[in-house]
C-alpha cells in the first residue's frame, strides 16, 4: 500500500486556480475536471465520492430531507448509518486488513469504518448554550487535540464569524493526526473559500487573497506529504457561482394554499405532516414533498412558472438524473444558475419563528446562507453580540438573534451543474500515470482513490 494524502478544498476550481500557486504546481503535473452529482452540496458529493455510488444508490439526496415516518425534516445528521453502499474504508480494509483511515471533518463521520475520526459536535446545554466540541474515534483523540490545539473554533466554522481559523485548526489537526498515527489514507476537509464565495460571489475582488490564504495552510500539509514518499490529492466538491437572488419557492406553496402551519408565541412554524406540499430547500436544488400522488402535475406546473426554476424533475426524470430515492421528493426542483432556493415559509417577517434570525442548522427546515452574514440592521454589532454573549454567560437565557432575514444579500450559491467547466469542481493528483483520461465523475473517486493507495493504474 501507498500512503495518500487527500485534500478537499471546497469551492476550488480551474478559475481560480491562478491564485493558488501551491496547489497550481501540483495540478501541473496531472488534473482533471470532476463531474459533480446532482445536487452538487457536501453531504450528497462527498457519500458518491466515498460509495461510488449516485444519490439514488447511497440515499443522501441532499444534505437534509424530509422523513416522512417522523414528519421532520432532517438536516445535517452525522451518522455514517444514513449511507448505504460499501464505503471506502470496508472494501480497502477488505482487500488489506493494515489498512489505516482517517476520516477529517468529512461528512457522516461518526460509526463510519474509519479508523480515526474527528468532527464537530457541539454540546448543547439544557439551559440554551451551544458549546464548541468535537468527536472522535478512538474517543481518546478528543482530548488530545484540545490539549494540543486547543478547543475546536466552531463559530469560526460556520456563521457570521467564519474564517480561515477553523481551516487552519483543521490543517493543524491533519499533521496531529498524521504524527499519532501515520494513516494509510487521509481525508482532510478545508472550508475556507465556501464562506466568501457565498457571502461575495466568486467575481468579488476580494476573492484571490482568500484562495491564497486556504493555499498558504495546504502548501505545508503537501510538503510535508511529499517529503513522506506519500501521494497527495486535491479535490472539490463543487464549484460556486455568482446568484442574482433567491427564489422563495415554500413562498409560493404558501400563496398557493398548500403550505401548513403552526404558531407558537407569535411566530409561525412549518407544520410538514399537515402540508400538502412543501419544499426542503438546499443551495440550487429543492426537494418538493407533495402529500397527495393526485396533486403532483398541479404542483410541477406551480413550480415552473417561478421565475428562477430550470427545471423539475418528476419520478421519471429523477431516476435518469440518479437522484429517485425514497428520501426524495415528489418532485426535485432546480434553479437556474444565478439563483438559488430560500427556505422561508412565512410571509411576513414580523411572524418568523425565533430560530430565523439566529444560526441554527438543524432547526431550520432548509439551507439558510444568510447565516454567514450579521444582521445590517444592528446598529453596533459587535456590542449587540458581546451583551448577548454576557447574558449567555450569566445564566439568562437569551437569542443570538443577529442574523439578517435578507436572502438578497447571498452572492455565490452551488448545487447545479455549472455551465462551464473551468466554474466547476476539479481533481488533482501528484501521480499523473494513476488518473483517466478525460473527467472524473464524483462516483469514480472511490476507485481512484484506493488506486492511488493500492497502485492501480486507471488510466486509458
Amino acid at each position: 500500500m501507498r500512503r495518500t494524502l487527500v485534500l478537499n478544498v471546497v469551492g476550488l476550481t480551474a478559475d481560480l486556480l491562478p491564485h493558488a500557486p501551491a496547489i497550481s504546481r501540483l495540478a501541473a503535473r496531472g488534473m482533471r475536471p470532476l463531474v459533480p452529482v446532482l445536487p452538487a452540496v457536501t453531504c450528497t458529493m462527498q457519500a458518491s465520492m466515498l460509495t461510488g455510488l449516485p444519490p439514488a444508490g447511497h440515499g443522501c439526496v441532499a444534505n437534509g430531507w424530509y422523513d416522512r415516518d417522523l414528519s421532520e425534516i432532517l438536516f445535517w445528521k452525522q451518522s455514517n448509518r444514513l449511507v448505504t453502499g460499501e464505503t471506502l474504508w470496508d472494501e480497502a480494509k477488505r482487500r488489506d486488513p493494515a489498512f489505516v483511515g482517517a476520516k477529517l471533518f468529512w461528512w457522516y463521520n461518526m460509526y463510519s469504518g474509519a479508523d480515526i475520526s474527528v468532527t464537530p459536535r457541539p454540546i448543547y446545554a439544557a439551559d440554551g448554550r451551544k458549546l464548541p466540541d468535537i468527536y472522535t474515534h478512538p474517543d481518546t483523540l478528543r482530548g488530545e487535540l484540545a490539549q494540543a490545539l486547543g478547543p475546536f473554533p466552531l463559530f469560526r466554522f460556520w456563521g457570521p464569524g467564519a474564517d480561515i481559523v477553523s481551516s487552519r485548526w483543521i490543517a493543524d489537526c491533519a499533521a496531529e493526526v498524521e504524527h499519532r498515527f501515520r494513516p494509510t489514507l487521509s481525508l482532510v476537509y478545508l472550508p475556507h473559500l465556501d464562506y466568501d464565495l457565498q457571502r461575495l460571489g466568486p467575481d468579488d475582488p476580494r476573492i484571490p487573497a482568500q484562495v491564497a490564504a486556504i493555499d498558504s495552510l495546504a502548501a505545508p500539509l503537501i510538503e510535508a506529504a511529499e517529503r513522506e514518499g506519500t501521494r497527495v490529492l486535491v479535490l472539490s466538491e463543487y464549484g460556486i457561482t455568482g446568484v442574482s437572488g433567491p427564489v422563495a419557492i415554500n413562498h409560493a406553496l404558501r400563496q398557493a394554499g398548500l403550505i401548513a402551519v403552526r404558531e407558537e408565541q407569535g411566530g409561525e412554524l412549518l407544520d410538514p405532516g399537515a402540508s400538502a406540499a412543501f419544499a426542503v430547500a438546499d443551495h440550487q436544488l429543492a426537494h418538493v414533498y407533495v402529500r397527495r400522488p393526485e396533486q403532483v402535475t398541479a404542483v410541477r406546473d406551480l413550480l415552473l412558472r417561478l421565475d428562477g426554476v430550470e427545471r423539475v424533475l418528476d419520478a421519471d426524470t429523477q431516476r435518469a438524473a440518479g437522484i429517485r430515492h425514497p428520501r426524495a421528493g415528489e418532485l426535485v426542483a432546480v434553479a437556474c444558475a444565478d439563483r438559488w432556493f430560500s427556505y422561508p415559509y412565512w410571509l411576513d417577517d414580523d411572524r418568523a419563528p425565533d430560530f430565523a434570525r439566529t444560526v441554527e442548522i438543524h432547526r431550520k427546515p432548509g439551507y439558510d446562507p444568510a447565516e454567514l452574514f450579521l444582521d445590517p440592521a444592528l446598529r453596533w454589532p459587535k456590542a449587540s453580540i458581546t451583551w448577548r454573549l454576557a447574558k449567555k454567560a450569566l445564566g439568562f437565557r437569551t437569542l443570538m438573534d443577529v442574523i439578517p432575514l435578507d436572502a438578497a444579500l447571498v452572492k455565490g450559491s452551488h448545487g447545479r451543474p455549472t455551465d462551464r467547466v473551468e466554474a466547476g469542481p476539479l481533481l488533482i493528483s501528484s501521480e499523473p500515470g494513476l488518473l483517466p483520461d478525460g473527467p472524473v465523475p464524483a462516483e469514480a473517486v472511490k476507485s481512484l482513490l484506493l488506486a492511488h493507495v493500492f497502485d492501480e493504474v486507471t488510466g486509458s
